[in-house]
């Protein structure tokens, strides 16, 4: 029946979200496109972020859409790549190549405003 890896059971997904709960832990979910030029380029930028900033304290996973494409209703994807920050709360969304630092930054809540 293929070798298409299966998504991870919301279950799962939500015991290992709620564990990061008052840790510090960033839970990150990228959907992209395939492996298009502007896929790579946000996963490179945000893995870059990542390890600068919040390294060992993130969650990353990154879903191809075309692999999931049933995930798309569920987290209201309309462009790809999107970014979705679960945890720590608020709930938020970036869309693009995570090519500016410091608006994924202050998004993230990792740096304030008037923070350099």
């Amino acid at each position: 029946m293929g070798d298409k890896k299966k998504p991870k059971s919301f279950t799962k997904q939500f015991e290992k979200a709620g564990a990061g709960i008052g840790s510090g832990t960033y839970v990150l979910r990228l959907y992209i496109s395939g492996a298009t030029p502007q896929s790579i380029k946000a996963i490179t930028n945000l893995k870059r972020i990542c390890e600068d900033h919040i390294a060992h304290r993130y969650d990353l996973e990154v879903i191809n859409i075309h692999q999931h494409p049933a995930l798309l209703e569920g987290e209201q994807i309309l462009a790809t790549p999107t970014l979705i920050k679960k945890l720590p709360l608020p709930l938020r969304k970036f869309i693009g190549a995570m090519a500016n630092t410091e608006k994924i930054l202050l998004g993230l809540d990792i740096r304030k405003k008037d923070q350099k």
